[in-house]
């Protein structure tokens, strides 16, 4: 309101034709009529004061109002909209915790970021930032290729351009040169898999999990012998890994391995998962994952999630 009474004064001083009263004079009426001495909260001449300091300062506010041409008036009138949402954010920036939004579909990746470092992903949910061109995850892309092509014969999906084959970028961003991809390329033919014919390659799937949608894309599927007593199918899913260390995250297997299994109505005691570090040639099975209630209890924020079927 101080702003309005000073764009009536202005308005007045302009020639507008009507008289404005100005901003120290309601302040200086309320100086004047101020008690000598301190004024107790329960004191009715306290209560009488703040009365008349309100009724004066409406009295000043309705004639400034007045005073305002039509499109003052919007003027005002938008920054009384505008004064809510600004007031709010302003709270939130110097709030000690800023709550942030789940998205109702992520990613796999987005999962494990959430599983492993809640505030850091929060922090890139709220702040999202490109990331820059990495010429050497794009040769991760290759790899990925490279693999899928060896198996033409294969019906392939059709992915999109947020779903080329390819890993964790920050992994693929280990591959440096032409010299290292090849290299690669040499050490998976000299892994059993490099023979071994997959049931499926790069096979997107969506899951549902605790309200919300997890998107993602298995490596590769392979169909495994039935165990006896168990006619049923049995497959394996295999994430290639072309990283030098040798520390990927289970919750990634416990991801796929869940997504296949439903999806073609399966135990999950019917599906193992695996992966391949393409480097040394080790295969690494994590002996014991997360399945459905696991993983929803991270999704709900619940402090542990309860192990499912070994792999």
């Amino acid at each position: 309101r101080a702003v309005l009474t000073h764009l009536a004064a202005r308005r007045a001083a302009d020639g507008g034709g009507r008289a404005a009263i100005p901003a120290q004079s309601a302040a200086g009426a309320d100086q004047r009529a101020a008690p000598d001495g301190p004024v107790s909260p329960g004191d009715a001449s306290a209560d009488a004061f703040s009365d008349a300091s309100a009724d004066a300062f409406s009295d000043a506010s309705a004639d400034a109002s007045a005073a305002l041409t039509p499109e003052e008036r919007r003027t005002v009138a938008s920054w009384d909209r505008d004064l809510p949402v600004l007031a709010e954010e302003l709270r939130q920036a110097r709030a000690g915790v800023r709550e942030v939004r789940l998205p109702w579909s992520l990613t796999a990746t987005q999962l494990q970021r959430l599983a492993s470092d809640p505030e850091g992903f929060a922090r890139e949910l709220a702040r999202p930032m490109p990331r820059p061109p990495q010429p050497a995850a794009r040769r991760g892309t290759r790899f990925h290729a490279w693999v899928q092509s060896s198996f033409e014969t294969l019906p392939l999906p059709m992915l999109g351009p947020d779903e080329l084959p390819g890993g964790d970028p920050d992994e693929d961003a280990e591959i440096r040169d032409e010299r290292e991809l090849a290299a690669l390329k040499e050490a998976f033919q000299r892994t059993p898999y490099a023979r071994r014919r997959p049931y499926r390659i790069e096979a997107p799937f969506q899951l549902q999990l605790a309200g919300r949608v997890i998107r993602g894309r298995i490596d590769a599927v392979y169909r495994l012998p039935p165990a006896p007593g168990r006619p049923g199918p049995r497959f394996e899913v295999i994430d290639w890994k072309t990283a030098r260390r040798q520390d990927a995250d289970p919750l990634q297997l416990a991801i796929y391995r869940l997504a296949w299994a439903e999806r073609h109505q399966l135990p999950l005691s019917e599906v193992s998962a695996a992966f391949l570090y393409v480097r040394s040639g080790e295969l690494v099975r994590p002996s014991v994952l997360p399945g459905r209630r696991g993983l929803e209890r991270l999704l709900l924020g619940e402090d542990s999630w309860e192990p499912n079927d070994p792999g």
